[in-house]
């Protein structure tokens, strides 16, 4: 990484990345067909459809974004998507509260006495192959490790990865969202740590494609908490959002 990309991470992402919101039905199935290289063919994590897009139930009421190269804007990287509250049925679970029905702790909080057009979950985290590089990434389709933050003298940022999550909360802070849940592997947390995000464990592990854990972020917290070197890279991130969505209302093409 080079001098300047250490201290303007904004820079960094912009030279190499992308993000998009999936305002369209072509970059839905730009996410969709990532979903299923990623989990359908690569993972095994889910059955592989004749038409290559990995979809379910929730996506109808979800909102999507996806990370593209900068010099190449049709080479998809990876995606995630915003699990909004169903419209016509709004206590209708999110996923992790279907898959942490019985180690949620409600007596830290519960989610079905929240507004619930108010809280929203982040899933279907997915990267391709060949930008989860390091040894064991292969298994799981997002990854970060302690080493991906480098060192002093040899400075690293997971570009990939926090752009993903930092899309999510870019879109949920559009959309008025207060309450973020997750579920991730445990570690995430300390990793989370290092950009100043508060994530709080909610509940115990689960087995869900390995070891998870429930969490969930305060919104307007993270954004207030992020440290000096985050935010050059969330505005940019919060910029290419935000501009997909007007450039979808005036009628210009995304792709």
């Amino acid at each position: 990484m080079q001098l300047f990309e250490r201290f303007n991470l904004g820079h960094g992402f912009r030279k190499y990345f992308e993000i998009a919101a999936a305002t369209n039905e072509q970059l839905r199935n730009d996410v969709f067909r990532i979903r299923h290289e990623v989990y359908c063919e690569e993972l095994k994590f889910e059955p592989e459809r004749p038409d290559r897009r990995e979809t379910d139930s929730y996506d109808p009421h979800s909102l999507h974004c996806l990370i593209r190269t900068s010099n190449a804007p049709n080479h998809l990287v990876g995606c995630t998507r915003l699990v909004l509250a169903k419209p016509d049925d709004p206590l209708a679970p999110l996923p992790f509260e279907h898959t942490c029905e019985h180690t949620l702790d409600r007596s830290i909080i519960d989610p079905m006495k929240l507004p619930r057009d108010r809280i929203a979950e982040v899933s279907r985290l997915a990267v391709r192959g060949a930008y989860r590089r390091r040894r064991g990434d292969e298994r799981a389709p997002v990854a970060i490790s302690d080493e991906d933050f480098g060192t002093g003298d040899q400075p690293r940022f997971p570009y990939i990865p926090i752009g993903l999550y930092l899309g999510a909360v870019a879109l949920a802070a559009r959309s008025g969202i207060d309450t973020l849940f997750v579920l991730t592997e445990p570690r995430l947390a300390s990793h989370f740590g290092k950009l100043g995000v508060d994530i709080k464990q909610i509940g115990g592990p689960v087995e869900h494609r390995g070891i998870r854990v429930p969490s969930m972020m305060h919104v307007p917290s993270i954004i207030k908490g992020m440290r000096f070197m985050v935010k050059p890279i969330w505005r940019v991130i919060q910029e290419e959002i935000e501009q997909g969505f007007e450039n979808e209302k005036g009628g210009k093409s995304l792709t």
